[in-house]
């Protein structure tokens, strides 16, 4: 199709604006014609509310898809992977396979975990099954490590949970929800301290499901050193990786960010610990990433039903999970990962990171159209590669579900599709 792109944004990032620039697209209004609209997580919910029943055109893609909390969303997320591995032993897959103590062999990515308030009764049961561990708290909602604690007695438990006047437990309409999760005490440690890592995914649609692996990510470090004693509980500086948190403190160095790049991460560990053990690791990120888009992946197409046109319009969005364990069990996924730039480095790498996703999502800088074959060429993916395509595994009779033995994962060693699929970003 002839003509420039129009592009409309409500986030004022440099990254963003320099690269639709770069490309000679033409800036409008939300209530002009558009082709593109990088929206904020805000502006996709208001805009594909149940209210205003917005459609997408043909030639309109926006960057994320609108059930996307599904999976963004902490207490969604688990929810979703459990129905997952319910639906799973339902259907008698080989991933659903348990060990004697009925623990997953290969589906345990999520440490112990309920909502509060909802499940406070269920926790108390499993917190008193071992009254000496940690765990932490995490609201829904929020993001940048704002309100998240450590506790472990029940009594602190308590205080957050009832009122105070008539000593009952605050209903969920009235109280922010939580997810509570066993601590992982024993995280990978470099120089002492915690770290997490920040990868980039982009899905480009989840029926078929196919997403990509950006190279480029990169590992977030605590300022102070890492201690499990119970009396550095409330000091972040020594537990959580956020960015924001950690550049308050006296030992964050304002030149590298407290950051290393994913690649020097895996020379470190192929240092330390051998090219087998991380190249295991990776794979085993890689495999928990694909299975937990899969676990959203009728939540999060639920929208095109609903008449949103995801299949025609949205080429689905750039998440970021990080993994905070030497074998990752625990992660979450972040709906908008920081498009701002904390140093020099941050700032390419984004810049970049943006770049390479517009080439996927608008070949060619072409004006959209639905038409469009969603699988690109090898040429055009940049720093990205193919994590997971749905076509080409079940082309093979390759579905993941499906394999026995060995091929069910890297726990089982790599399978052919394991191997062909290269995965995204979490925290």
């Amino acid at each position: 199709m002839a003509g420039k792109v129009k592009w409309v944004t409500d986030i004022e990032k440099s990254v963003l604006i320099n690269n639709f620039e770069k490309r000679g697209w033409i800036q409008v209004t939300e209530n002009e014609d558009w082709n593109f609209y990088w929206m904020s997580v805000q502006t996709i919910r208001n805009v594909f509310s149940v209210e205003t029943g917005y459609r997408l055109s043909d030639d309109q893609i926006v960057n994320h898809f609108p059930n996307h909390y599904e999976l963004t969303r902490k207490d969604l997320m688990v929810k979703n992977i459990k129905r997952y591995r319910k639906e799973l032993e339902k259907e008698g897959s080989p991933l659903a396979e348990k060990d004697e103590n009925g623990k997953y062999l290969y589906l345990d990515f999520v440490p112990v975990t309920y909502m509060l308030p909802a499940d406070y009764n269920l926790f108390v049961e499993e917190f008193r099954k071992s009254p000496s561990s940690t765990w932490i708290m995490k609201p829904c909602g929020k993001a940048q490590g704002k309100g998240i604690f450590l506790i472990n007695k029940l009594s602190q438990i308590k205080k957050w949970s009832r009122d105070s006047k008539t000593s009952s437990f605050v209903t969920q309409s009235t109280k922010e929800a939580y997810v509570i999760s066993l601590y992982i005490n024993n995280p990978l440690l470099i120089g002492g301290r915690k770290f997490d890592l920040r990868l980039y995914v982009l899905v480009s649609t989840y029926r078929p499901l196919r997403c990509y692996m950006y190279k480029l990510g990169f590992c977030r470090f605590c300022t102070v050193k890492y201690t499990p004693s119970t009396s550095e509980l409330d000091n972040m500086f020594v537990h959580l990786t956020n960015v924001a948190i950690q550049k308050h403190g006296e030992d964050y160095n304002h030149i590298h960010g407290g950051k290393w790049t994913v690649s020097n991460l895996r020379l470190y560990l192929e240092s330390t610990r051998g090219k087998e053990v991380t190249g295991k690791l990776f794979d085993e990120i890689h495999w928990i990433i694909v299975q937990s888009l899969k676990a959203v992946a009728v939540s999060a197409w639920r929208g095109a039903e609903l008449g949103w046109g995801l299949g025609r319009g949205s080429f689905g969005e750039v998440v970021g999970p990080a993994s905070s364990w030497v074998l990752p069990r625990a992660c979450q996924v972040n709906a908008s990962p920081s498009l701002t730039s904390s140093t020099a480095n941050d700032r390419i790498l984004k810049y970049n990171l943006i770049n390479d996703t517009l080439n996927i999502a608008v070949p060619n800088g072409e004006i959209p159209d639905c038409k469009w074959n969603k699988s690109p060429p090898k040429e055009v993916l940049g720093n990205y590669e193919i994590l997971y395509d749905e076509e080409l595994a079940q082309g093979d009779g390759a579905d993941l579900r499906s394999r026995q033995g060995q091929s069910l994962g890297p726990k089982g060693g790599r399978s052919r599709d394991s191997g062909r699929t290269v995965l995204t970003t979490w925290k």
